[in-house]
């Protein structure tokens, strides 16, 4: 291939005229491509211009061997170089920088690249893999690799990517407008994966704080702030069996126990002083967390957010890059592995996701174009008081798929087992911790976020469409109707409501000095009244155990021996409760100190036989909870639970039957008195020989032992409405479970 720069009279100018001249010398030109490039020039040849601020030489060299077809010529205009050549062709521009020679293709030689379905789907809010699409995205153009980067700014002036690839120069690479998206892309030759960006943006009213990625699909290392460009994920996925098996996992009636944890903060690596040296990554993270929740029978963990985000002290809460998993822990490629490996050890992995609200960091999507883009423009709809964050738009379409998209991008890409979504009380009510006068009503002058409900209902059925089997659990505080119920029937279309009222009611009552419980014993019956309006799982989560509000164990009364008997009982209590559990990481054996994101949890209390016994009653609890359908598999209707006593307030007494589909019964009997029972008759309804298979008062948990010896048989005396009755040692403080055999 060959051609020639020719001189002489011209046809198209070289340079182009001078408010387009002004704009791209500014950085405030709409539209580069119409500038520079190669572009006809009327007989048959082309003009080839290139912008290259800083640059001594440019030649131009055969896009398919190293011959030198010309040189641009430096012009009046410092930086702007430009050519006639009389044949049109393929080309590459050999750059002679300060600092050495580049080689590549020039990003203003490409057409549009994203497809018209991309940004119609895009528009529409109903773009299912935006994670491939957006961003930067690896690939060849015409046998060319690089990277294509698109990034919605719709009110933007100008929109450039910037990077140590161009010393973060916004002149350098500003970006094609698609009309009528908003949307902006470039494809960058020869851009390969790992290279630090952002977007520099010219709004109405000037240059932004250079902007992250908002579709990124990796981050540098906090505190930094620059989105990466991402390989596709390499992962050898070895979970089909799991994930073909998942949605029985899932179903209503089988065990669902969640082990709560945070990444940076379960287990870290220590120096001699006992300080945290570092956190683990993912695979660290991986060889020793599997193991543990597999001998503890957790059936999911459930990791607090960790996605990308600013402020470690948020634990996630306040992410910024949806689609990336925070740096802190290793690549993508290291989270989808540690997925993996716990799919492969029968482990599922729930997600927290925070579709509620956002920081408002200035690299972020606050004023993402000089606009309330993402967010509402008025600040009575738009700011969280509670936690100082923006809210998400839900109603602007685009807005509406960004987050669908980052739902899916979770559950698809990363074979996620469920997302938790955060804050859905917050979504749902206009009036949300704000005052009369401090709120916008909706167009029917009603307190409801009819845009936020219509969300949450569309993001469910697509979840349930494109990730089956995936469970959708909401953290919803209040008595909204039907979380739980599908949206063909009204409701909001989530498989488990956190019962938070549950929560509430019975860490109340056990925090009561014993001698004054009879006077709260309702608060531990009354989940029992609405216990099947919803799927409910049952949740002591992080919220429940820092700002002051104690360690599950430390808000236990009484002296050393009855703090871990009255743990001990309370989850037996809630593992013997109808709805699923969850549990967070350090209760499960009694760590006495709030939880610390700083800290890592004090295995060290691992020595002592009381912290002993509480882990091995929650690891005995979870393989009776499995094993026993009576337990799990009626969790969510009445059939599966019988009241034989409610109201026992003197002496603290609670007794009930769980049934199984099968008609097999288990039955729970609670003594939340620290003085022991013997001989309390309660009615059961078999006659024969009921095993005692829990005691939280074994002497393996480091109880007193109290109990009846391993079994009790039936005498012929009707009590409770059952026609024979058994006569039971009730241990102080503690839970029995039995069943007939």
């Amino acid at each position: 291939m060959s051609s020639s720069k020719v001189p002489g009279p011209e046809k198209t100018a070289l340079l182009p005229p001078r408010e387009d001249i002004e704009a791209l010398i500014n950085a405030r030109h709409r539209d580069p491509f119409a500038v520079l490039g190669p572009h006809p020039d009327g007989a048959g040849g082309q003009v080839i211009r290139a912008f290259l601020p800083g640059a001594l030489s440019v030649k131009v060299v055969a896009r398919d061997s190293d011959d030198v077809i010309g040189t641009l010529d430096s012009t009046e205009v410092p930086g702007l170089f430009a050519a006639r050549f009389a044949d049109a062709c393929g080309y590459r521009l050999r750059i002679n920088w300060a600092g050495g020679e580049q080689t590549s293709e020039d990003p203003y030689s490409f057409g549009p690249l994203l497809g018209e379905m991309d940004l119609y789907l895009f528009a529409e809010g109903n773009h299912r893999d935006l994670s491939s699409c957006f961003g930067a995205q690896l690939m060849s153009v015409d046998g060319v690799p690089g990277v294509r980067f698109a990034v919605w700014a719709p009110n933007a002036r100008r929109v450039s990517v910037v990077g140590d690839f161009n010393v973060w120069d916004g002149r350098r690479h500003p970006m094609r407008l698609r009309h009528p998206s908003g949307v902006w892309e470039l494809f960058i030759p020869r851009l390969e994966a790992g290279e630090a960006y952002k977007y520099e943006i010219l709004g109405a009213n000037g240059i932004l704080p250079l902007k992250a990625d908002p579709v990124a699909l990796a981050t540098q290392l906090p505190p930094d702030t620059a989105s990466r460009v991402a390989s596709p994920l390499q992962v050898e996925w070895q979970d089909s069996a799991w994930m073909q098996g998942r949605s029985e996992h899932h179903k209503p009636d089988a065990p669902l126990s969640i082990y709560e944890l945070h990444a940076g903060s379960w287990q870290c690596e220590v120096d001699d002083a006992g300080e945290v040296a570092r956190q683990y990554n993912w695979h660290e993270l991986a060889v020793r967390l599997i193991p543990y929740v597999q001998q503890l029978g957790f059936t999911h963990i459930e990791l607090m957010p960790i996605m990308e985000h600013p402020f470690g002290g948020s634990w996630g809460y306040q992410p910024l890059s949806q689609f990336a998993p925070s740096a802190r822990y290793g690549s993508p490629d290291d989270f989808a592995a540690f997925v993996n490996a716990c799919h492969v050890a029968g482990i599922g992995v729930i997600l927290d996701w925070v579709p509620a609200h956002f920081p408002n960091d200035a690299h972020g999507l606050a004023q993402f174009d000089g606009t309330a883009l993402y967010e509402y423009a008025n600040p009575l709809e738009g700011y969280h008081q509670d936690w100082n964050t923006l809210i998400y738009n839900l109603g602007r379409t685009e807005v509406h798929g960004f987050m669908l998209a980052s739902a899916l991008h979770w559950l698809k890409h990363f074979h996620i087992d469920g997302l938790r979504v955060d804050a859905v009380a917050s979504m749902l009510y206009r009036d949300y911790s704000r005052k009369a006068g401090e709120w916008v009503p909706n167009i029917h002058g009603g307190r409801e976020n009819l845009e936020a409900i219509e969300f949450l209902r569309h993001l469910n059925d697509v979840v349930a469409l494109e990730a089956p089997g995936a469970l959708m659990i909401a953290e919803e505080s209040t008595a909204w109707p039907g979380v739980s119920q599908s949206t063909g029937q009204g409701g909001l279309g989530f498989s488990y409501k956190w019962n938070m009222g549950w929560m509430h009611d019975s860490l109340h009552y056990i925090q009561q000095d014993p001698l004054y419980r009879a006077h709260h014993h309702n608060e531990l019956s009354f989940g029992l009244v609405y216990a099947w309006s919803e799927r409910f799982i049952l949740p002591i989560s992080h919220d429940e155990v820092v700002h002051g509000k104690h360690s599950l164990i430390d808000k236990m009364p009484g002296d050393r021996w009855q703090k871990f008997a009255n743990l001990r009982a309370y989850l037996s209590f809630m593992w013997a409760h109808p709805g699923k559990k969850l549990l967070f990481m350090g209760c499960e054996f009694g760590q006495w100190r709030e939880w610390n994101h700083d800290q890592q949890l004090d295995w060290y209390l691992l020595q002592y036989p009381e912290h002993q016994g509480v882990q091995k009653l929650v690891g005995d609890l979870n393989r009776l909870y499995r094993e026993e359908p009576a337990l799990h598999d009626q969790d969510d209707v009445a059939q599966g639970f019988q009241w034989l006593i409610g109201d026992d307030a003197s002496n603290s007494v609670y007794a009930w039957l769980r049934w199984s589909k099968a008609g097999k019964p288990l039955l729970v009997v609670a003594n939340f008195t620290p003085v022991p029972h013997p001989g309390y008759r309660i009615g059961v309804p078999f006659a024969g020989n009921w095993q005692e298979v829990l005691n939280s008062d074994a002497g393996t948990y480091a109880g007193s032992n109290y109990g009846n010896g391993g079994g009790v048989m039936t005498q012929d005396v009707p009590s409770h409405g059952q026609g024979v009755s058994v006569a039971l040692n009730l241990p102080p403080l503690g839970v029995l479970f039995l069943q007939p055999t």
